[in-house]
């Protein structure tokens, strides 16, 4: 009986298709990334742009592996091509993270909607949490959000209704 294939080489497997399905819509071929599953926090991917690596959060790979594959893989290789097709650029000429350039690679080589975020459920990290509220719903700030808030070094704004997140009153860490 044959061993299943391990996470890292599904990973790898998956990028180097991304790679593959570049190529072949691009007409070029890319070198291929380092390909680290060693990232912490609620991050899903990373894409170091100058040491052309690849990085994954394990904990939200192995609690959401299909979408991992379908959309988190495509969208941090899509940062490495777009590094690869028009570099940094400076001043007007500068590529934004999740701008055209990125947006365009996300559309028209891999066919998906360029979404600049994940919706993971992030109780698979284990990490602690305090409860802030704003005019329309709850939220859940990490702890280094929370202790910037009690130092006065951030303030944190919901992204629906715009007003400020605070502390939800009585309301422990979990």
């Amino acid at each position: 009986m044959s061993a299943l294939p391990s996470p890292d080489a599904l990973l790898a497997a998956r990028v180097d298709a991304c790679f593959l399905q570049a190529e072949a819509r691009l007409g070029r071929p890319f070198p291929r990334p380092q390909i680290h599953l060693n990232m912490r926090g609620r991050a899903a991917g990373s894409a170091r742009l100058q040491t052309w690596e690849l990085r994954f959060n394990p904990a939200l790979y192995e609690a959401n592996q299909q979408a991992f594959m379908d959309e988190v893989v495509p969208h941090e290789v899509a940062h490495l091509l777009v590094h690869a097709l028009w570099g940094e650029g400076r001043g007007k000429n500068r590529v934004l993270p999740h701008g055209r350039q990125w947006q365009s690679v996300m559309r028209e080589v891999f066919n998906l909607e360029p979404r600049t975020t994940h919706s993971f459920d992030l109780a698979v990290l284990g990490q602690r949490t305090h409860a802030y509220v704003c005019a329309c719903q709850q939220h859940r700030l990490s702890v280094r959000r929370h202790n910037k808030v009690l130092r006065g070094e951030a303030r944190y704004h919901c992204r629906r209704c715009r007003q400020p997140l605070v502390l939800q009153p009585g309301s422990p860490a979990d």
